[in-house]
């Protein structure tokens, strides 16, 4: 046997020499075999460091006040007696009376208005409207929209139940006072005025009757 002949076979044998030695390290695998899972200890300790603790701060009421102040206090108080109250289901309510109690005064639709008003008040939108219609005026207006609501105040007596939170609202319409020949004396039907209202509701907290009044205006 030739010298080129004997290299090749000791050449062929260092082969299949490493070849066995490679798959007894590796293994083998067939097809699309997924790669075993790693396990993620730190991404676990860091989901329990996230889970929320008992008795930490209410949503509900720090996405509308600061968390430590006197506001805070006062609506957890009113919680504390009634634990169904939602905080932000009354800012909605309130800005959805916002827009009916504007259009109504403004329309002088008192009679729609008046089951969501404190008597005083509502002496005194009849004041203003029955003014008006002395002088022969009639205001057309249209409810643009709410740019702004705000919570601005919260005061709870502990003794009487009696809860007052004050909004603050910038809204947005259109207004035109007409005289008695309908000539326009203020405003523009094409112009969209801007109206900020400081507006406070009340109720007894605890009670059967879910509703709120409103029991002053402050422009």
């Amino acid at each position: 046997m030739n010298n080129p002949m004997i290299q090749l076979l000791v050449l062929l044998g260092i082969a299949v020499f490493l070849i066995m030695r490679l798959k007894s390290v590796l293994g083998t695998r067939e097809g699309f075999e997924k790669p075993p899972l790693q396990q993620q200890p730190e991404a676990s300790k860091s989901r329990r460091d996230f889970e929320v603790i008992e008795g930490g701060p209410d949503h509900d009421i720090t996405d509308h006040v600061p968390e430590d102040s006197e506001q805070a206090q006062t609506l957890a108080a009113m919680k504390r007696v009634e634990p169904s109250f939602s905080v932000g289901e009354f800012v909605q309510g309130a800005r959805g009376a916002y827009e009916m109690i504007v259009m109504g005064f403004e329309k002088g639709n008192l009679d729609e208005i008046q089951p969501f008003l404190s008597e005083e008040v509502f002496d005194s939108f009849v004041s203003v409207v029955a003014d008006r219609e002395d002088k022969g005026l009639t205001i057309e207006a249209e409810f643009v929209g709410v740019r702004e609501t705000t919570l601005a105040d919260a005061h709870f007596d502990k003794d009487t139940n009696q809860a007052e939170i004050t909004m603050r609202f910038i809204g947005e319409l259109t207004s035109v006072v007409r005289d008695r020949g309908g000539d326009i004396i203020e405003g523009s039907p094409n112009t969209v005025k801007r109206q900020k209202d400081s507006w406070t509701f009340a109720r007894v907290m605890g009670t059967d009757d879910p509703n709120w009044l409103l029991v002053a205006t402050d422009a």
